[in-house]
């Protein structure tokens, strides 16, 4: 392992990493899949904290194996019904407490910006892995890092991304990073009700990449070089009639597989539910059981590189504070209602540094 650290001391958001940082924790996670014994007491005697508010399968169990194959040991909970949470113990609180405890914190909460105001309080690196329908930079780093295997650097390729663009954290997350590559067309999939966040559109026009919006499916499968599809998030929408007006709309089978390349990669973040079938599963081009292994890799490279140096507390994004509170009812602020109100200028508008809505 090399001796140049990682940029960040937490990661908020994928977009945090430098060019650098990324190119650094690839290489390490490369590394790591090739020779994991040399890894296995890399994190000896260090302690992580994993505190899931919401349900997670891949996520923690990921952050987990990976923590324990670097020789360190877990602490947290997966039911903040058993923790002090259900006594009404805020966010801050809990985040000085086990932070106290632990050499990095993971956090997942229902409410978005969630680990960013988890990072102003806590005494050790935190990580976000996810917050309500914002972010989830570590699956970012898991998608990446599979295009980067199986594909090369995502640069002049058709993407398509498919399903619940409005919802998916990991959908925006991803949008995020790919802003950072060029000459890319994105095929945003989606029913007009669950089009993908303008702030995610303008991050990847920035980028210099083509943005297609459409409803077909089939049509694009022709083109695709890569084809991320996304459930349909029931826990993201406030009724059950709502959630099935929307669910059901894509499906991808065998038959609609026919007309696509033999090179297309198929990547999904799981859990899937019924939008991809199971004859897929056993299609070469499916890679998201692979895509799942590989996400332990690149996250016991990012838990190495985050605590290999002394930890000073910082902001994960660059804003100032204010006095009007962001009205995003999904935002940490509308359950934390103690934490400051902070924002960032861009481009002559002002954003909720939390959540990333518009202000005004």
């Amino acid at each position: 392992m090399d001796n140049k650290h990682l940029s960040v001391n937490n990661l908020i958001d994928f977009n945090q990493l430098s060019a650098e940082d990324w190119n650094m924790l690839c290489s390490l996670a490369g590394d790591i899949y090739k020779s994991p014994g040399d890894y296995a007491d890399a994190c000896r005697g260090k302690l992580m904290g994993t505190l899931f508010y919401e349900p997670s399968t891949r996520t923690q169990l990921s952050f987990q194996a990976a923590m324990l194959r670097l020789g360190g040991q877990v602490i947290g909970f997966s039911d903040p019904a058993r923790s002090s949470v259900s006594k009404g113990e805020s966010l801050a609180d809990t985040i000085r407490i086990v932070s106290g405890y632990c050499d990095v914190v993971v956090t997942r909460t229902a409410f978005e910006g969630s680990a960013l105001a988890a990072s102003l309080y806590s005494g050790c690196p935190v990580i976000n892995a996810g917050d309500g329908g914002h972010l989830h930079p570590t699956q970012t780093l898991t998608d990446l890092f599979t295009i980067h295997n199986l594909k090369g650097e995502p640069s002049g390729m058709s993407i398509g991304m498919c399903g619940d663009l409005l919802n998916g954290r990991t959908v925006h997350s991803l949008a995020g990073a790919l802003s950072r590559y060029h000459g890319n067309t994105v095929y945003l999939i989606s029913t007009p009700e669950l089009r993908i966040p303008l702030w995610c559109q303008k991050m990847l026009v920035s980028g210099g990449n083509r943005v297609i919006e459409t409803d077909d499916l089939e049509e694009c499968l022709p083109i695709l070089d890569v084809l991320y599809m996304t459930r349909i998030q029931k826990e993201r929408f406030s009724s059950e009639e709502e959630y099935r007006r929307q669910a059901h709309v894509f499906r991808l089978d065998s038959d609609k597989l026919s007309s696509a390349k033999k090179d297309l990669i198929i990547m999904h973040p799981l859990p899937k539910v019924d939008e991809i079938t199971p004859d897929v599963d056993n299609d070469r081009r499916a890679v998201y059981f692979y895509q799942a292994r590989l996400g332990m890799f690149i996250r016991m490279a990012l838990i190495l590189k985050l605590t290999e140096k002394p930890y000073v507390p910082s902001p994960a994004k660059k804003a100032f504070s204010g006095t009007h509170r962001c009205k995003n009812p999904k935002c940490v602020v509308a359950s934390e209602p103690y934490l400051p109100p902070m924002y960032r200028n861009e481009r002559d508008e002002t954003y909720c540094a939390y959540c990333d809505h518009r202000i005004g």
